[in-house]
């Protein structure tokens, strides 16, 4: 998608600092490495993605076919800009995301023998929360679930495009009962909802599953999600810990996730956020959302799990962190699946070759075999779960 930094001479000075230091480390007397040997914009700061040649070439194909190969301008607006600038920007940027979902699924057809549903549940403040329920057809034993929690770095698009109403379903055909929720956004059309609206939203969709498991024929729960989604998804598990109620969720399922708020470069482990950055995503665009969400430079862990410690990370259930390596959020999920092993939690980590952000489940007919290999990997982790 669209996304880089803003154009401040700090940030420009903080990437220049960065970029010194990774060649610094990477020249060093261990390595032989020069510049031109580094991995995508770490070797060449000017270079495209479609130049990349770790890009799976049927990926490059789907791109270039919607004009995504290429680097994109940068935003008009950046963390400086007014709130209410940066607002109009985010609300005028998703009728351009809708879009391209929908000229790519309007020829995809959804999978058959499934049984869909639509529910209205309200939280405590009298918020109307709808969820989406796709089953699989004449089952007569207990199931997994997916809470299913969509990608929009938290700011834009809705559980009803068509993108994630495959995404779904296509999981619902692999044996499995999903729940989509639709949470407030902070922008576009279910916006201006900042932090923690559509955490809670989600929790509250959560409690309803749990309590409903009976009616609903579910054996487990698992939170699942994308970008923005693989934020929410961990902050819920974060956040029924500290509600008491970690007992509801048996894993967490993470792809891609948007969780550091360290897009001015603030970490030097995080590497991919200069490597990628253009890359279908563009770093300066991350930190508008991010802004918006919970503020420049905030650390709180419900927002940003990627700063929650050690104590609050022992006792969440079993994990796994998917990342597309041509991704600028690669290597923020990577640290987060080290932090969770050292806290103790039963974790995995994915890492997609040749792909960008969250591209397995935005092309299923461009790139099917990466496709299904991760609804797959869903299904087997839902599975495997006592």
């Amino acid at each position: 998608m669209y996304i880089h930094t803003t154009n401040t001479n700090q940030i420009k000075m903080k990437k220049l600092f960065y970029l010194a230091l990774v060649f610094f480390i990477s020249c060093g007397p261990q390595q032989n490495k020069n510049q031109e040997e580094l991995p995508g914009r770490l070797g060449n700061e000017n270079l495209a993605l479609k130049n990349d040649k770790r890009l799976n070439p049927q990926l490059l194909s789907a791109l270039s076919e919607v004009g995504l190969d290429s680097i994109a301008p940068p935003p008009p607006v950046s963390v400086l800009s007014s709130v209410e600038d940066r607002l109009q920007f985010i609300a005028s940027s998703e009728p351009l995301y809708r879009g391209l979902f929908a000229s790519i699924y309007q020829s995809i057809d959804l999978p058959s023998d499934i049984v869909n549903e639509t529910r209205i549940i309200k939280d405590e403040d009298g918020n109307e929360i709808k969820l989406y329920i796709s089953r699989p057809k004449n089952v007569s034993s207990k199931l997994p679930s997916v809470l299913h929690i969509h990608g929009g770095g938290m700011a834009i698009l809705t559980a009803n495009d068509p993108n994630y109403i495959h995404w779904r379903q296509s999981l619902a055909a692999k044996n499995l009962i999903v729940v989509g929720v639709e949470f407030r956004n902070i922008g576009g059309l279910l916006g201006n909802n900042p932090f923690p609206a559509g955490l809670n939203d989600c929790v509250n969709a959560l409690k309803w599953i749990h309590q409903n498991k009976e009616e609903l024929g579910i054996s487990k729960i698992i939170v699942s999600g994308e970008s923005g989604g693989g934020n929410l998804t961990i902050a819920t598990a974060l956040k029924a810990k500290e509600d008491g109620i970690i007992d509801y969720i048996d894993g967490v399922y993470a792809q891609c996730p948007y969780i550091s708020n360290l897009y001015d470069y603030q970490d030097e482990k995080l590497e991919s956020l200069v490597e990628n950055d253009t890359y279908f995503l563009r770093v300066d665009m991350l930190n508008i959302m991010a802004s918006l969400y919970d503020g420049v430079n905030s650390k709180n862990p419900l927002a940003w799990p990627y700063h929650a410690d050690l104590e609050m990370l022992k006792g969440l259930p079993p994990h796994v962190i998917s990342v597309n390596e041509l991704d600028p959020l690669r290597d923020e999920g990577l640290e987060f699946y080290k932090k969770l092993k050292n806290a103790g939690v039963s974790a995995k980590s994915k890492v997609i070759k040749g792909t960008v952000h969250a591209s397995e489940g935005i092309f299923p007919t461009k790139i099917p075999e990466i496709h299904n290999s991760a609804l797959e990997d869903i299904k087997n982790f839902a599975y495997s779960l006592e």
